[in-house]
This record gives C-alpha cells, structure tokens and sequence, in this order.
C-alpha cells in the first residue's frame, strides 16, 4: 500500500504490523534501513526495525521490563505494538485511514485510529488516537521510531534543532560504534529538528516535527556495529528511564477505560535550515 503525490517522497505502508512505514522511496533513493539493524531476538522488531518507521507501545516502550504482578512474564521489547494487523477504513493516493486494535502483554486492551496523509507538497503527516477499550487504566507510552540508513550520510550530515546541546552536532554524536540520547523536546507546541543536507538526496534534508503535549522527550539512536548501519530520530512520551523509576516520578500518564489520547507526527524533505 503506498502513498504519494506530486513532490514528496512515496511512502509504503505496513497494513500487516499497525500500518506502518516499510520503505520510504525519495528521488529514487529509499530511506529505510532494511537488514543493516541489530538483532535483538524478537521477530516482530525485527521485521519493523528495517522499515522506516514504526510504532513502539502502547503498554511499554524501549527493553523488556518484569510485570509487577509476579508472574515473571515481561513487557515485551518496544511493547505490544508491532505485528498487529490494521484494518483499513478509508485510503486514496494521498491518504489511509486505519483502525488497530490492540492486545497487550498483560492483558489489555486498546484501540489505534491512525490517519497518514501527504499533501501536494510532499508533507508527509501522521494523526493518531489511542483509546483505551479495556477494563482497566493502563500507563500509555508511545514513540515513534523513524529508522534511516546510515549508509546514506557522509561527514557533512548533521543533527540540529533546538532541543540539542549547541543546537546540533554532526550525526556520529558519542563513542563508536554508536549510543543514544534522551532530551526534553521543548516548551514549544511543536517540536522540530532536521538531519542533512544529505548529498544522496541533492543536498536535501529530511525535516521532522512533532506535538509535544503527548510527545514531550526525543531520542536519537544510532548503531554501527556491523551489520547494523542505523539512524533512529524517536519522539517519545517518556524519558530514558526504567519503567520502575517512571512510575516512582508520577510520570506513568495513566489512561482510563473510555479515554483517548492524540499523538502527531509530520516530517518532510527540503534545503537544510
């Protein structure tokens, strides 16, 4: 299933695991990383770590993480998200409406109502809303992970937004062969940053914005410990840390039977900033 329209990139969706990104096709060159990933033993992340993006939640985000009921099961890496299927409701050239509903590890129960559009500018956005349709309150977490193939990067590739130290470094930020970071997105409605200008691309960059209000962290990743050659720009709910500490913080956010909560997502390509 794909999506396009007169400028912009051409966009495949995933209606198999929670609709979304496989490959992100721009100027002929696609974005996605494919199998230049880790492994990390689990086949649905597997499967979505190679697109260009994919959805991590709702009842857990990042390493897996005991339940507090004892029984030893564990949230599952990057939480129950991945491998559900969508059904789609409405889809043109342009746009995809989707509905997924959601089992999750302990349980629960929820609902994703997603809607990705691309205008004529080539201004790819995401809207979503997660309802919860169990029984019983549950802490949301989301982030999205938009995945890029490092390959793609030469030394003149840098990260820059506002929420960085200094405003933005060059992509191969910390010790080799790669690591991660979590900072506040802002006070800002709307969070942006960039990476680029990537010669692959022209000399384009890919832009990135995202609501903070449900979206208030953002987490770079990178790893180039071979055969993992990968970029993760990952706006997130949470910040970097156990889920135990989190829930001590009061930063748990839980969302009762009946509640949505709306995340958003917007991200296109253009000269660097």
């Amino acid at each position: 299933m794909k999506l396009k329209a007169m400028r912009g990139p051409q966009v495949e969706l995933d209606p198999a695991s929670v609709l979304d990104i496989r490959s992100l096709v721009m100027d002929g060159v696609d974005l996605a990383p494919g199998r230049a990933i880790p492994d990390d033993g689990d086949a649905r992340i597997d499967h979505s770590l190679e697109g260009f993006l994919f959805t991590c939640g709702p009842d857990h985000i990042r390493h897996p993480f005991p339940m507090a009921d004892g029984s030893g099961r564990k949230y599952p890496l990057h939480g129950s998200f991945s491998s559900h299927p969508a059904m789609i409701v409405a889809q043109g050239q342009d746009f995809c409406r989707a509905v997924v509903e959601i089992c999750h590890a302990d349980g629960g129960h929820s609902r994703l109502e997603r809607h990705w559009h691309i205008d004529g500018e080539g201004r790819v956005r995401l809207a979503d809303r997660l309802v919860n349709t169990g029984q019983q309150a549950f802490p949301a977490f989301l982030m999205y992970h938009m995945n890029i193939g490092a390959r793609l990067f030469d030394d003149g590739v840098r990260l820059e937004g506002a929420m960085l130290e200094g405003g933005g470094f060059g992509w191969r930020f910390g010790k080799e062969p790669g690591g991660v970071f979590c900072v506040a997105a802002g006070g800002e409605d709307l969070a942006t940053l960039s990476l680029g200008p990537m010669a692959s691309l022209g000399g384009l960059s890919l832009h990135v914005a995202f609501s903070t209000a449900t979206l208030p962290y953002l987490q770079i990743w990178r790893n180039q410990k071979a055969p993992a050659n990968v970029l993760g720009i990952e706006p997130v709910s949470h910040d970097w840390l156990d889920r135990d500490v989190l829930e001590r913080s009061g930063a748990f956010l839980p969302l009762q039977p009946g509640e949505a909560r709306d995340f958003a997502l917007q991200f296109w390509f253009g000269p660097a900033d």
